[in-house]
């Protein structure tokens, strides 16, 4: 297929998403290989950057194409100056941040090791923390106005619980971000339409024995929910969507068998991201239950190793391209791939941001047309 020069992705008529989390400054060294203690190294690159799940996952949505609005705080210093200018320069909204006038705003010490392809954060939260008596109810509206998704990273769960009650009322669906087990996550989960999660979540919160059969917990603990999805790194991401049977007589299938049916049709040959998706059926989980929906295993890009230079913030890559795909109502067989690709665009660069594709990147198109 032959792609014009000035081709850009296609923009949804519900293009307006919120987001509220962490946002802060990352402060990231590469080095040829991790440190031993005691010991002193140089580093090969160094960057400052913005960073946070929020700030990151509302970037990636918003060069391609959405038109995100953050709901955070950061003081007002030198760190949070600069996130506030630097996701303006990205097409995020920020006016309805709370700047404190005193304190200091989050930031991370992220060491990249270039011999292990691993990044290390140590992090240091923003004081003083955001509380629901921060943000006005008429703000509040203001943000959450004209919304088609409200996204949500965990973090500073009271505030977050309160910016979910009210999106949640407002019938706008809610993306989840369950990176690991956090304080008021719970609650929060009982609003998700939609979740996506790390490879060590599912089995953390539900304590089943595998990734599938606690994607089918994850399911039935969350009536409410659409689609969860699991991203595995380099072994891609799994995703199991409910569906509505219909009175239908459906096959009903062991789930980790049809997980590792999915993984065997797998073409290893093929570089660039694909999914591969079940017929309906009736996924069972022994000793937890039964759910009927569709389960897709969607192949990460084979990044091949001189390119391969930071993994950070490719889970918030991943979302960002998730929040674009349910605004312009893709199909979960164009999702997976698109998103697969933006997040593996992303670890071509140092940092969380760098590497984040625009709407005017030509292969884009591929994956969602």
């Amino acid at each position: 297929m032959e792609l014009s020069s000035n081709y850009a992705l296609p923009l949804p008529e519900d293009p307006i998403i919120v987001g509220f989390g962490g946002v802060g400054v990352d402060i990231l060294a590469a080095v040829p290989s991790f440190p031993i203690p005691d010991s002193k190294i140089r580093t090969t690159h160094l960057k400052v950057q913005g960073g946070g799940n929020t700030g990151n996952a509302l970037t990636s949505a918003a060069r391609l194409g959405l038109k995100p609005r953050i709901i955070s705080k950061v003081a007002n210093d030198t760190q949070g100056r600069a996130v506030l200018e630097e996701l303006k320069a990205d097409g995020v909204d920020t006016s309805y941040f709370v700047v404190s006038k005193e304190g200091n705003s989050p930031f991370t010490y992220i060491i990249v090791d270039s011999q292990m392809n691993t990044r290390t954060c140590i992090h240091t939260a923003g004081y003083p923390s955001m509380v629901p008596e921060d943000l006005r109810q008429i703000n509040l509206l203001s943000a959450l106005n004209g919304a088609r998704v409200a996204y949500f990273d965990g973090r500073m769960h009271e505030s977050a619980l309160a910016i979910a009650e009210e999106a949640f009322r407002q019938k706008i669906s809610i993306l989840i971000d369950a990176e690991r087990p956090r304080e008021g996550l719970n609650d929060l989960l009982t609003f998700a339409d939609y979740v996506v999660c790390s490879e060590k979540f599912p089995q953390a919160w539900t304590e089943a024995s595998s990734i599938p059969r606690a994607l089918v917990s994850i399911m039935l603990r969350l009536p409410g929910l659409k689609f969860v999805i699991a991203t595995l790194g380099k072994d891609g991401c799994i995703m199991l969507e409910k569906c509505v049977d219909e009175g239908h007589q459906l096959e009903e299938m062991d789930v980790d068998s049809s997980f590792e049916s999915l993984t065997q049709r797998r073409d290893d040959s093929i570089a660039i991201p694909t999914c591969i998706a079940s017929s309906l059926t009736r996924f069972r989980a022994d000793g937890i239950g039964s759910i009927s929906g569709r389960l897709y295993f969607g192949t990460a890009e084979k990044i091949p190793s001189s390119e391969l230079i930071d993994t950070t913030g490719a889970g918030d890559a991943f979302i960002g391209a998730v929040l674009y795909a349910i605004c312009a109502k893709l199909p979960p067989e164009k999702m997976l791939p698109f998103a697969s690709y933006v997040a593996a665009a992303n670890c071509r660069a140092l940092g969380a941001r760098s590497g984040l594709p625009y709407r005017t990147d030509p292969l884009l198109a591929s994956f969602t047309q």
